[in-house]
């Protein structure tokens, strides 16, 4: 699912040209992990991170879960960039079915205005349900 969520927003060329240090599915952004995220300088580039959160039983079969999925949006200053950003994942993955035994992704809630004291850069959450079968 993972996988899936990463290279569907990847390969959007609108949000390709957004987020222009790339989408992620590895653990975290950092220099060591994800180096295309970082100019040349290693000021970070605006990009995001897919991550999977619990998975729940849940929809219209005993075999049924619904995934949480949630996907870190960073710029390394303001928020017009990664504001855009989230715009731009809801239109591509709300009410959309994508993957293997996956009947439809819905938004869930978004978090806005945060800060990565970590990486010292702007950061907005957006998290998604998928309703799959396990």
């Amino acid at each position: 699912m993972r996988e899936t969520v990463r290279a569907l927003l990847a390969n959007d060329p609108t949000l390709a040209g957004l987020l222009t240090g790339g989408v992620y599915g590895a653990t975290e952004i950092s220099r060591q992990n994800t180096a295309a995220a970082f100019d040349a300088n290693g000021e970070l580039l605006p990009c995001a991170l897919v991550k999977l959160e619990t998975e729940t039983p849940g929809g219209p079969y005993d075999t049924s879960s619904r995934q949480f999925i949630l996907i870190l949006f960073y710029q390394r200053s303001g928020r017009t960039t990664i504001d855009a950003a989230v715009a731009r994942a809801f239109t591509l993955l709300n009410r959309v079915k994508a993957g293997t035994n996956v009947w439809e992704i819905v938004h869930a809630d978004d978090v806005l205005d945060l800060e990565d004291q970590a990486l010292e850069c702007s950061l907005a959450m957006s998290r998604y349900v998928a309703v799959r079968l396990r």
